[in-house]
């Protein structure tokens, strides 16, 4: 008989960086988890480090971008039953970002990002953007 409990979450933060409207996202490479798909950049949390820092690490690990800090938090996702937890959280950093670990970046508008195959949680937080979106554009009519 084995145990299937799931362990303590391991959080994850995915940074939402915006410019111009359109938010930044990576694609996977295809030997790891999701390979192939497309993300919010970011990374597991280190024990005791605060969500800064982790983004801070991450962002210039895979991004060589400097975050310059934290805004709003925007949504938290369970990835399947994996055990991770992606918290989406608005990222303010500055530099031009440089594929350090991702095949492919690019700059997306909400309505663009249907046409891309997300890893399950980014699509989750997508859906949660093309809403918001269109609810925004209604209320300017």
């Amino acid at each position: 008989m084995t145990d299937e409990t799931p362990g303590p979450a391991v959080r994850v933060v995915a940074a939402v960086l915006v410019r111009d409207g359109r938010y930044l996202l990576g694609r996977r490479p295809v030997v790891k988890r999701h390979g192939g798909l497309w993300e919010f950049p970011g990374g597991k949390l280190d024990p005791g480090e605060s969500m800064l820092d982790a983004a801070r690490r991450e962002l210039v690990e895979e991004l060589a971008l400097e975050v310059t800090g934290i805004g709003e938090f925007l949504m938290r996702v369970a990835d399947g039953r994996s055990g991770f937890v992606i918290e989406f959280v608005e990222v303010h950093a500055e530099g031009e970002a440089v594929a350090l670990e991702h095949e492919a970046l690019g700059w997306f508008e909400p309505e663009a990002m249907s046409r891309l195959d997300l890893a399950p949680a980014d699509a989750a937080f997508a859906r949660h953007l093309r809403e918001a979106s269109r609810a925004e554009a209604g209320g300017r009519r």
